[in-house]
């Protein structure tokens, strides 16, 4: 856009392509608005410390972005001039900041899944799940139903105590003598 229309600021003609592209999808008035911002662009994210390639990805990338959200632009809230350059620079603000995260390493012991357990571990975890599960039937009611309501639904000793109506200190005893109980019946059982 090297001449301007007489009679109207830079401002304005820009404003205007700018809603022309948002409203038919003008090819020749979004090639105007690349024509005036790009080299402007380019220069600005190149004033940031980033070389000509980034910049030009960043022009690149705030251009595709001009096109694809010219229907958000408000010419009464900012000029097309602010609103484009606020897509450069977030769109700078997003290559920095993938830039600066690192690559997972697919080495690395914590992105390794455990390996799957052998037949006989996987036959010795059931054996112990069954040896607990009786040994916690055995128990009185009331101790299994404090254990079922603290390990199972995970609820704190005191809302147990409140939801069964009994106080906190029978309910820590009821774990208490619970869990003694069923270690007990599970280390003579190995």
């Amino acid at each position: 856009m090297s001449s301007f229309e007489p009679g109207r600021t830079e401002t304005e003609q820009l404003n205007q392509l700018l809603l022309a592209v948002a409203e038919q999808r003008d090819r020749q008035a979004f090639r105007a608005l690349f024509g005036h911002f790009a080299p402007r662009l380019k220069a600005f994210v190149m004033s940031q410390q980033a070389d000509a390639g980034t910049a030009e990805e960043v022009v690149q990338e705030t251009m595709v972005n001009v096109w694809r959200k010219a229907a958000q632009f408000d010419a009464a809230k900012a000029s097309a001039s602010t609103w484009v350059f606020t897509i450069a620079r977030n769109m700078r603000i997003d290559m920095l900041r993938r830039a600066r995260r690192p690559e997972p390493d697919m080495n690395d012991p914590a992105m390794v899944s455990d390996p799957e357990p052998l037949a006989h571990e996987r036959i010795s975890h059931e054996q112990e799940a069954e040896r607990l599960r009786a040994a916690v039937a055995e128990l009185p009611a009331e101790q299994q139903e404090v254990l079922r309501l603290v390990f199972m639904e995970d609820i704190t000793h005191a809302e147990a105590a409140e939801r069964l109506g009994i106080p906190l200190g029978t309910v820590k005893s009821r774990i208490r003598l619970a869990l003694k109980r069923v270690r007990a019946e599970v280390g003579e059982r190995e």
